[in-house]
């Protein structure tokens, strides 16, 4: 079901590396003009705009907790690119383990400052600049720790559950012209989630029917496929990209 992003631009938060870094691949290999990709690493965006595509490729500098961000890259994308048709909010953070009993507050407000509360910021920013007047497409990087409870990673958890309704509510709010929607992911093999699969890749591989981690490129068709003109009929929807684990447990009982 792949579909066509042509002469779109798409922006991509956190698109220096890992999922960010494949979506941003995804868009180009499917014909977008023009990919901002955000970071706040000057070194890891220029590496990974060269390697990209060049002159299709915009590096934006910053921190997406910083509320002044947003609005400074979608003005940068709007001089390089002269629009903003997409926009994937995939920065996230869980930076530190633990119960929601026991865990470091302050680790809390960042998690749910960057995994909920930037992306707001962004689709607000998005909107203002182009998307209220010319359409467009969102698409959020939840979790299916967003889906069900697990331990450990409560916080993160909470913020994608309340990422996914974000999501709901934008695309009530946003429509008809702009579509919203998210991926619940389960273990992808990334930095950031290697807390749930260094000490042991094949027991984490054998929590999915599919018997493997996830791979960035798994996501990015799907988030690909969510922001092409193929899903120009779907909005408000939370996509388990998964190996299975959710239609497994929702067998159960």
């Amino acid at each position: 079901m792949t579909g066509s992003v042509e002469g779109k631009v798409a922006l991509v938060t956190g698109g220096s590396r890992g999922i960010g870094e494949a979506i941003s691949r995804w868009f180009l290999a499917h014909g977008a003009r023009g990919v901002a990709i955000t970071g706040r690493k000057p070194e890891g965006l220029e590496r990974a705009a060269r390697e990209l595509g060049g002159d299709r490729v915009l590096p934006v500098v910053g921190n997406v907790s910083d509320d002044d961000h947003p609005d400074q890259a979608l003005t940068q994308v709007m001089d390089a690119f002269g629009a903003c048709d997409i926009l994937v909010n995939n920065a996230g953070t869980n930076p530190a383990a633990g119960t929601l009993m026991e865990v470091d507050l302050a680790a809390v407000d960042k998690t749910w400052d960057v995994n909920l509360r930037a992306p707001l910021v962004f689709a607000r920013a998005a909107w203002r600049h182009w998307m209220a007047d010319n359409g467009g497409a969102i698409c959020n990087m939840g979790s299916m720790g967003g889906l069900q409870p697990s331990p450990v990673i409560g916080a993160y958890n909470v913020s994608k559950a309340a990422l996914h309704f974000l999501t709901r509510q934008l695309a009530h709010e946003m429509a008809p012209g702009v579509r919203v929607n998210a991926v619940a992911a389960a273990i992808v093999k990334t930095k950031l989630s290697r807390l749930l699969w260094e000490s042991d890749e094949q027991a984490a591989a054998n929590l999915h029917p599919l018997q493997r981690l996830g791979t960035p490129e798994d996501v990015a068709e799907a988030v690909g496929f969510l922001c092409s003109d193929a899903a120009n009929w779907i909005t408000g929807v939370v996509l388990p990209v998964d190996g299975g684990v959710s239609g497994a447990r929702a067998g159960v009982g």
